[in-house]
């Protein structure tokens, strides 16, 4: 028999904001990483039978994607089965975005699909990542400790202070200090004489080089044996990234918060990147990032977690066979563990699926409210 239909009644997001605490800074921190990261959206989708999941976006126009959730989502897939990812991603393209844009639209359908995922999961009694196909229920993770905050010295405490909790792979941010990349070529050899060689060191630089500057960085760290460079250029260009990745041996990585699946195809397409990095939370959730990581797949490339909020992205991680590792990003695990308190934590640097339906995660309501920015 099959199973009865079960429709979509309601979407409720809202903006949030946190403060975190940061190893050896004193006083919290407002928000959950850089300057710009204050808020969040979070997005529960209610079924007619009671039944509610939730997703989760970033900190771009966060009044935005609330407004677009409410006004424009919710009448377009009201009473459509949660279950339907391809005829609601269908509906969204053809009624609200028939030219493929990214931003805004991008950000609430990721908060939309995954709230979707977690209640298929609850109502087939198999985790979001047994639902993408179930590769492995267990992920490596990478900590994200290296916040711009730091001095050179305080870096290097913080890198062997996270080695010691167990983790054997390290990021850190660059292009953000003042002194431009000769300080982060310092950095990133602070962190690798304080660790030694056996851990993997990662870096981030958000868009923000220029092509020279990245190239300079790269020039100056080639001998530090970095396992990936993200995000290095402006615009996410994958024509630069590609004449980048042409006259470095540093892999490149990027992806995170492309919007959709032709977007992280140019990267793919121009040889832009060694490492693919779909990001459930920005690209449209885990229908499209299931189709990225396919997408990867075709090329014999592995896709890696990047732009954090890893409760979420290590389904897919997990999931997909060429699912790779989940970042640990210190600030959004905060932000994540507020809401949800039954979010697993690594051990000896690896994250296990919650053995729970859907995403396993149980929101706090108090801390819903708590957290809720007023609109």
């Amino acid at each position: 028999m099959l199973a009865k239909p079960v429709r979509i009644r309601d979407i409720r997001a809202s903006i949030h904001t946190v403060s975190i605490d940061i190893p050896l800074i004193e006083g919290k921190v407002a928000g959950y990483g850089r300057e710009e990261q204050k808020e969040f959206v979070v997005c529960e989708v209610v079924t007619d039978d009671g039944v509610s999941g939730f997703g989760l976006t970033g900190h771009f126009l966060a009044g935005a994607v609330v407004e677009a959730l409410h006004r424009h989502f919710l009448p377009a897939v009201r009473g459509m089965d949660p279950r339907d990812s391809e005829a609601i991603h269908q509906t969204v393209l053809r009624k609200l975005n028939p030219r493929a844009m990214t931003g805004v639209i991008s950000s609430a359908l990721s908060c939309l699909d995954i709230a979707c995922w977690d209640i298929a999961g609850k109502l087939a009694g198999r985790t979001v990542a047994q639902l993408l196909g179930g590769a492995r229920s267990t992920v490596p993770a990478y900590c994200t400790f290296g916040f711009p905050q730091y001095d050179r010295e305080q870096l290097a405490e913080a890198a062997r202070l996270h080695v010691a909790n167990g983790f054997s792979a390290l990021k850190l941010v660059v292009a953000v200090d003042k002194k431009g990349w000769r300080e982060d070529a310092a950095r990133v050899r602070a962190v690798r004489e304080a660790v030694g060689d056996g851990v993997d060191i990662m870096i981030d630089a958000n868009y923000l080089f220029s092509p020279v500057e990245a190239k300079m960085l790269c020039r100056a760290i080639e001998d530090c044996d970095i396992t990936w460079f993200e995000e290095p250029l402006h615009q996410n260009d994958a024509r630069a990234l590609a004449d980048l990745r042409a006259h470095t041996a540093i892999p490149v990585a990027a992806g995170q918060m492309e919007g959709h699946r032709w977007r992280l195809r140019e990267l793919v397409e121009k040889q832009a990147v060694d490492i693919l990095q779909p990001n459930c939370c920005f690209c449209g959730g885990y229908t499209e990032a299931r189709k990225a990581a396919h997408l990867a797949q075709a090329y014999n490339m592995p896709i890696a977690n990047g732009g954090g909020w890893p409760i979420f992205n290590m389904h897919t991680m997990a999931g997909l066979s060429n699912g790779w590792i989940v970042e640990w990003h210190l600030g959004m695990v905060q932000a994540g563990q507020i809401l949800f308190p039954d979010a697993p934590e690594p051990a000896g640097g690896m994250l296990a699926i919650p053995e729970r339906p859907g995403l396993g995660l149980t929101i706090d309501r108090d801390a819903l409210r708590d957290t809720r920015v007023a609109a």
